[in-house]
């Protein structure tokens, strides 16, 4: 799979996360703390939640976490955390589709839900995603999700327009699978410090990925019965450089060049469960 293979790269870039963690850091970003709100006391479940830094740091914030992932190596990265922290939150390997089935069958119900930063290119369908969230969410939930922007899908490196705008979940397979995007960052996205760590990674697993747009995730939220109470566009990307030439603003915040026109890179969503 070509998430276990890029986990230890990933990892090998994210300095002493364990003892940045124990004291007191937290790896999120402001505007996934906005949408998310008040959570001391919450059930909370992190949907894709990867390594476990984002999970442990909202079991920092008061929230009783349990963390899902498909990827056993990102799993296992995450339990380790939990037994060099102290800090409880529970992880479970899982298919997203498969978890949120199962967990609706099981009576399980959340006062949130949340997902961030490279979640709705993995979702084959849309529907049954957002319908599986909407089943796990207590009345009065919340479900938050930050991502980056479909619209800059339309670009290549050098922020050429050469891809048409996401739609229909239209599949895309990369040969060259997940790429240490940790390293790209130079620090963008490793809060404790960066390391060198693993170099030149080549992921030797390819992945697919399917391209939707905001519209279609909106209106799949909506028919879930979901609420939609709040859609922010940000013209910045947290940590990651995904492009050629961006600028670096306060607090990681990444930017087009100067000679680029502003787009929207990232969103944010906050939809709630009557």
């Amino acid at each position: 799979m070509s998430w276990n293979a890029v986990v230890g790269a990933h990892s090998s870039h994210r300095g002493d996360l364990s003892r940045f963690l124990s004291d007191g850091g937290n790896t999120l970003f402001q505007e996934e703390q906005d949408l998310l709100g008040e959570l001391e006391g919450r059930s909370l479940v992190h949907l894709q939640c990867n390594s476990g830094g984002d999970s442990i740091s909202l079991a920092r914030l008061g929230a009783t976490v349990t963390g899902v992932d498909i990827s056993d190596e990102a799993v296992s990265s995450a339990r380790d955390l939990v037994e060099k922290t102290g800090i409880l939150a529970t992880f479970e390997r899982a298919d997203v589709y498969d978890w949120l089935e199962e967990a609706s069958r099981e009576g399980r119900r959340f006062d949130v839900a949340f997902a961030s930063y490279g979640v709705i290119c993995w979702l084959p369908k849309l529907g049954s995603w957002a319908g599986g969230i909407a089943d796990i969410l207590n009345p009065g939930g919340r479900f938050v999700l930050v991502d980056f922007h479909p619209a800059a899908d339309i670009f290549a490196k050098d922020w050429n327009h050469v891809n048409d705008y996401p739609s229909g979940g239209e599949p895309l397979h990369l040969d060259e699978g997940v790429g240490d995007y940790v390293a790209a960052s130079r620090g963008g996205l490793t809060p404790a410090g960066f390391a060198e760590g693993v170099r030149d990674f080549d992921n030797p697993e390819g992945c697919h990925l399917f391209r939707w747009g905001l519209g279609e995730l909106v209106t799949a939220l909506a028919r879930a019965g979901l609420k939609i109470t709040t859609l922010q566009e940000y013209p910045y990307a947290n940590g990651e450089r995904k492009f050629a030439g961006m600028r670096e603003l306060q607090d990681n915040r990444m930017v087009p060049p100067e000679n680029v026109p502003k787009v929207p890179l990232m969103y944010g969503i906050r939809a709630e469960r009557d």
